[in-house]
C-alpha cells in the first residue's frame, strides 16, 4: 500500500467505543441526566453520551461530573492515538505534518490534565471541609479547562487554508467532537461545585 493509501486508511480505521452499563435504567435516573445536561453547551451530545451511565450515576452530581470527565478522557485518548499515528505517516504536506506534530503535544497535555482531574475526583470523598473541597475542586476545574485549551490549540494549528484536505478535515472533525465533550464536562463540574457550595448535593 502506498503512503497516500496508508494515510487514508488511518482516516477511516479508528472509531470511538465506550462500554455502557447493561443495568436496567430507572426513568428518574434518565430524567436527572437529561435535566442536568440542559446546563451544558451541547445538551443533545451530553444526553447521548451520559444517559447510558444513568443507572450508575444514580442522580448524584459528583458521579455525573466524574463520568463526563471520564467520557471526555476516553475520547481524548482515542483522538491522541489517532493523531500520533498520523504523525508517524509519510507523505504528508510539510505544513500539515508540523501541525499534526504540534497537535500530538497538545493532546498529550490534554490527556494528562484529564487524567489528573479524574484521579482528583476519585479522592473527593476525603475532602470533608468546605475550604479543602473548594481547593481540590478548583484544581479539577483548572485541569479540565487546560484540557479544553489544549484541544482548541490543536484545532487552531490547522486554520491555514493551505492545509485544506482529508487529513485536516478528519483531525478537525475529531477535535470538534472531543472539545464539545470536554466543554460539557467542564459545565457539569462547575454545576457540581456550585450545587455543593449551596448545600444541594453531597459527596458519597
Amino acid at each position: 500500500m502506498g503512503n497516500q493509501g496508508l494515510i487514508y486508511m488511518l482516516l477511516l480505521l479508528i472509531t470511538l467505543y465506550i462500554p455502557a452499563s447493561n443495568a436496567a435504567t430507572d426513568p428518574a435516573d434518565m430524567n436527572y441526566v437529561s435535566a442536568s445536561c440542559r446546563t451544558t453547551r451541547y445538551p443533545s451530545l451530553c444526553v447521548r453520551c451520559l444517559s447510558k451511565y444513568a443507572s450508575s450515576i444514580q442522580q448524584n452530581d459528583q458521579r455525573l461530573a466524574k463520568t463526563a470527565i471520564s467520557v471526555s478522557l476516553a475520547n481524548a485518548k482515542s483522538t491522541s492515538a489517532y493523531i500520533s499515528k498520523l504523525a508517524n505517516s509519510t507523505g504528508l504536506n510539510p505544513v500539515v505534518y508540523q501541525a499534526v506534530k504540534d497537535c500530538v503535544n497538545s493532546m498529550n497535555n490534554c490527556v494528562s490534565s484529564l487524567n489528573q482531574s479524574v484521579q482528583e475526583f476519585g479522592q473527593m470523598g476525603q475532602f470533608r471541609s468546605q475550604s479543602t473541597f473548594e481547593w481540590h475542586m478548583s484544581n479539577v476545574q483548572t485541569w479540565v479547562s487546560s484540557a479544553l485549551t489544549n484541544q482548541n490549540t490543536c484545532s487552531r494549528g490547522f486554520s491555514d487554508a493551505s492545509m485544506d484536505g482529508p487529513v485536516k478535515a478528519a483531525v478537525i472533525r475529531r477535535m470538534n467532537y472531543v472539545s464539545e465533550l470536554t466543554s460539557n464536562a467542564l459545565a457539569l463540574v462547575n454545576r457540581f461545585a456550585l450545587r455543593h457550595k449551596a448545600g444541594r448535593t453531597h459527596i458519597p
